[in-house]
């Protein structure tokens, strides 16, 4: 999402005549996007401000600025401590050319107000980083759950939806420009919804319109709530050759003890009713999550209820982290982290092994398979090989031969990692 709203943050300083470097030594203006969902997110970004410090005093005038969601929970400490020029909330990069005059008269700027309409559904983002065969596409902005260890309902606001016709737009260009993927995102996309005058439009609906475009675009999407993925979004999936077979449904906790002092709005016995769903309607598909080991008061009965789950449902891809007490959160005000550091990393050791050992069977499953792989680029380790993904957002590596970023290949699978899936084109 982030990267989304750097595109946003460029389209907008562009058309105010500023030009983007890819070099920080000519830069006059430094920006960083941040974070602010986990605590080494944060510390990362306070070492790059004192880099970004250094560079200021090399030129003296060079303005520095934080945006995102660390701009917002942060505010004080980062133009008191950290002495930055510019610190701007993710509702408010409409001002920035404005802010940006105000800041170099010499003044600290700052404007964190969260909005209740603001989507950017008029700007056009810049792809200024783009490999020019995947984008993203931001269909929706904050979130109205209040999950007991999360930061986002107080740093990018109450749900709101875009025009479904900016969108398609979007979409649109995208394809006309040789984009041939999309990855719709929000924060819960399965709240998407649209009404104007007696027209209501729903996630399953425009993931439809999405699909709709262009058969030769792929459609992903992210992220989806257990308790929010329909069935309808399911039989959309289905219909649609084009809609990729991937699913990131975060889990966090295998314990219905612990989604309950989550706030999570479902239990282990839901969530594994979801995953049944989609392994009927889409047996082909892949499932990646997200994991939390060691929140509020948990035991080692929980603990082994997420291992237990993750082996039943056979995870893909995980994003796995250690609980981080986030300032502000109900967690942090109201319960007590009390599972000491080392039992934290040895849960999250124990979660990432299985993880390491499910991915890489899922990988050995697919070898003899055959898979229509979007090319993406160049191989890290070889000029002579391309990379791509499977509908399922597996990584192949393959011989480039004739082909191209931007085409389609069919990849057998011969051999495969952990991580990546190794195979050769069918000629």
């Amino acid at each position: 999402m982030n990267v989304a709203d750097s595109e946003v943050v460029v389209s907008i300083l562009q058309k105010d005549g500023y030009t983007k470097t890819g070099n920080i030594g000519d830069a006059g203006i430094i920006f960083i996007n941040t974070c602010s969902i986990r605590e080494n997110a944060e510390q990362r970004v306070f070492g790059r401000l004192d880099v970004f410090r250094q560079e200021r005093k090399k030129r003296p005038g060079t303005l520095i600025g934080v945006i995102g969601c660390m701009a917002e929970r942060l505010k004080e400490k980062l133009l008191e401590e950290k002495k930055v020029d510019l610190v701007i909330g993710p509702d408010a990069y409409r001002d920035l050319p404005m802010l940006l005059r105000m800041a170099g008269t010499g003044q600290q700027v700052i404007n964190t107000l969260l909005s209740r309409e603001e989507t950017y559904a008029d700007i056009c983002p810049v792809r200024y980083d783009s490999n020019g065969v995947s984008a993203f596409v931001s269909i929706m902005r904050g979130c109205n759950y209040a999950c007991a260890y999360c930061v986002v309902p107080f740093t990018r606001g109450r749900e709101r939806s875009r025009d479904p016709l900016s969108v398609i737009t979007e979409i649109d260009e995208l394809v006309s420009n040789g984009f041939r993927e999309v990855t719709l995102l929000g924060q819960n996309v399965d709240k998407y919804h649209w009404h104007e005058g007696g027209t209501h439009l729903n996630f399953s609906g425009l993931l439809e319109k999405a699909a709709l475009r262009d058969k030769s675009l792929r459609i992903r999407f992210s992220t989806s709530y257990p308790s929010d993925l329909t069935d309808e979004v399911l039989q959309t999936m289905a219909s649609y050759p084009n809609i990729c077979k991937s699913i990131h449904l975060p889990v966090q906790s295998g314990s219905s003890r612990i989604l309950q002092k989550m706030n999570r709005r479902y239990t282990r016995e839901t969530y594994i009713e979801r995953i049944d769903a989609i392994r009927q309607i889409l047996p082909d598909a892949s499932l990646s999550t997200d994991i939390i080991a060691g929140f509020c008061s948990e035991t080692e009965e929980d603990h082994n209820d997420t291992l237990s789950l993750m082996e039943l449902v056979m995870y893909d891809f995980a994003y796995m982290f250690r609980y981080s007490e986030r300032p502000g959160t109900f967690a942090q005000l109201r319960l007590t982290d009390d599972v000491p550091d080392d039992v934290k990393s040895r849960r999250l050791s124990e979660i990432i092994d299985l993880q390491n050992r499910l991915s890489e069977q899922s990988k050995k499953e697919d070898i003899g398979k055959v898979f229509s792989v979007l090319a993406e680029g160049i191989s890290k380790k070889s000029e002579y090989e391309l990379f791509g993904r499977t509908s399922q957002n597996k990584v192949v590596v393959f011989p480039a031969m004739h082909f191209l970023p931007g085409e389609y290949v069919n990849v057998k699978i011969i051999s495969c990692t952990s991580a990546t899936l190794i195979g050769e084109p069918v000629i």
